[in-house]
């Protein structure tokens, strides 16, 4: 039993893990919860939504967290798999009661998201949170290893690495969705939230004269930076896509020139991430300009699949998203540099250390 606060529309990594596990035997049912503006979904898997009465704040995941413990009481399942720190109250309350096995998924430092990180009584609430159950957690995993030895370090627990990473999918295969005669096209594909630097390449854009930039993704910014970018009249270079089902997203991810990956420096879980995107791109053979971030680094500069940089001044950020078109405009060996990071870089090689964790649960 898999559960997520959000609609299971785009969330491509609980699709992944449960995708392999039903694909490995397992009897899997997804619970996420219905949104006014989700869509239809079909998966090889079963799923369910609750419709909550509260959409913002503390009342949602107090209602979720309810809801979801009385469900977990009844529901016939041997295993939880909570995901993220909103989950966790009532995943572990239930486990404990039914005597299940618990599993936990980490897939940001919760605490540390710049929505939480500047409200001080929030982020109290949710370090509470994971102060209470963090240590009594046996079996748990997340997105990298900078945020594992963190939680390793603060809670003495044993959380392993399932980093999040695309299922090869031949690039040749798809449809371009995207097309702007004499233009590249820059993506940003993921979350419209604050400090996901899209702000930053909009400003950039003016300086830009045979580019067009394109959001794909909805969020709480969508809205503010719909009017930024009218009120700069700048309608003709930055386009929003809107929300992608992620069965959609490849599509739109191979017609691009250059993926966007720009984080600020808002807490932990910035700093430390390491964006589904990246991989993204990665095996859609775009290469990328991203933040200069510890995991951000090793995986793209050790890949040799994009460029970085921590400059975000709107010149300077143009003069090198127009460097990086450049050069990756000319080089001659590209599909062999993804090729070798994609054998390196795969969800067939990480499915593998998923199994072998839900095989010795504790």
């Amino acid at each position: 039993m898999i559960s997520v606060t959000n609609d299971l529309v785009t969330d491509q990594r609980v699709n992944r893990i449960a995708t392999t596990l039903h694909n490995n035997g397992y009897e899997v049912l997804a619970v996420g919860n219905k949104f006014k503006d989700s869509c239809k979904i079909q998966r090889p898997y079963k799923t369910k939504f609750f419709r909550l009465l509260f959409s913002r704040k503390m009342f949602f995941y107090a209602e979720y967290n309810i809801r979801l413990f009385f469900f977990l009481l009844f529901v016939r399942s041997d295993i939880f798999l909570s995901n993220d720190t909103d989950t966790l109250p009532a995943n572990y309350l239930a486990s404990r009661i039914r005597r299940k096995k618990l599993v936990f998924d980490a897939h940001e430092m919760f605490p540390e998201v710049p929505e939480v990180v500047g409200r001080r009584t929030v982020k109290k609430v949710w370090t509470r949170i994971e102060n209470m159950f963090f240590p009594k957690l046996k079996n748990c995993y997340t997105v990298c290893q900078s945020i594992a030895d963190v939680y390793n370090e603060r809670y003495g627990v044993n959380m392993q690495v399932i980093r999040n990473i695309s299922v090869y999918k031949p690039a040749e295969n798809e449809v371009k969705r995207l097309y702007a005669p004499g233009k590249k096209i820059l993506l940003y594909q993921g979350a419209v939230n604050v400090g996901r630097g899209i702000e930053w390449t909009i400003d950039a854009m003016p300086y830009l004269n045979n580019a067009i930039f394109c959001v794909a993704g909805d969020g709480d910014i969508l809205p503010q930076l719909q009017r930024y970018v009218a009120d700069r009249q700048l309608n003709d270079k930055v386009v929003f896509l809107g929300r992608i089902p992620f069965e959609e997203l490849h599509a739109y991810t191979v017609a691009a020139d250059l993926g966007i990956s720009l984080l600020e420096d808002k807490g932990l879980n910035y700093y430390y991430s390491l964006p589904n995107r990246i991989f993204d791109f990665m095996h859609a053979q775009v290469p990328i300009i991203a933040t200069d971030f510890p995991e951000i680094r090793s995986v793209v500069a050790g890949s040799g699949t994009g460029v970085l940089t921590n400059d975000h001044e709107p010149e300077a950020l143009a003069h090198a998203i127009q460097a990086a078109l450049t050069e990756w405009e000319n080089k001659p060996d590209k599909s062999a540099i993804f090729d070798e990071a994609c054998k390196q870089y795969n969800w067939e090689a990480e499915e593998k250390k998923l199994l072998k964790i839900f095989e010795t649960l504790k």
